[in-house]
């Protein structure tokens, strides 16, 4: 999701080509684990979502994430939301006004963000037959609070544990956020797989020992996480 700066994850562009780091292991060496992004993996993208956002409010498609990315207050305030240090009321004001919003529209404003926001039927049921062949699911999401709406029978059937960062109040792609999926799978971060579709959340995960892969559509990923698990996933 636009990286607010280098290093940051959040609303942004990835960029690369989808690829697992490294090639598929042989049997003995399998990861066990899988950990997952929501938004923008399990979901449609989520800057289409911001465009469609920006578009009924009147403002141009793409200036939502060019906010995040050049605009060091709208950075802070996607921080602060995605770690928790403030919730959907206390973003909307200030960035409605960031944004060239009238103070009415604040109200709401994260939820109607993401309003368009589709699930990735593909997505869902590869999780669900992840962890039906026996390997142990965890969610790993930058959260915006209440205003990200979590299909919560995906999350009770599909997975393991959920983490999602408002409530740790830490966000990707710091160290523990990781650190903290893997330990509620029960699994060293070395048998882990994360997927993400942000770039510079990858290689947080990389440096404990987890194998990646960058995600672009269910057509590219479920084959790559099937070489890597050696499990039919579709």
């Amino acid at each position: 999701m636009s990286g607010p700066a280098s290093g940051e994850s959040g609303p942004g562009v990835a960029s690369g080509a989808p690829e697992a780091s490294g090639v598929a292991a042989s049997e003995g060496e399998r990861p066990r684990g899988l950990l997952i992004d929501f938004g923008g993996v399990l979901t449609s993208s989520v800057f289409e979502a911001f465009d469609a956002f920006a578009v009924a409010e009147g403002l141009e498609a793409g200036s939502l994430a060019q906010l995040f990315r050049t605009n060091p207050e709208a950075r802070q305030l996607l921080i602060d939301i995605e770690a928790g240090a403030i919730d959907t009321v206390g973003f909307g004001p200030p960035f409605a006004a960031l944004a060239g919003l009238r103070p009415d529209r604040a109200d709401g404003l994260v939820h109607r963000m993401f309003a368009a926001l589709q699930p990735d039927e593909a997505m869902g049921r590869m999780v669900r037959a992840a962890r039906a062949a026996g390997i142990r699911t965890g969610l790993v999401s930058n959260s915006w609070g209440d205003g990200m709406r979590y299909d919560t029978a995906l999350l009770t059937e599909a997975f393991d544990a959920v983490v999602l960062s408002h409530e740790e109040r830490i966000r990707k792609p710091a160290p523990q956020i990781f650190l903290t999926g893997a330990e509620r799978i029960g699994l060293p971060p070395t048998e882990c797989v994360f997927v993400d579709d942000l770039t510079f959340n990858l290689p947080a995960a990389e440096e404990l020992g987890m194998r990646t892969v960058l995600h672009r559509s269910a057509e590219e990923t479920i084959p790559q996480l099937e070489a890597l698990f050696g499990v039919p996933l579709r």
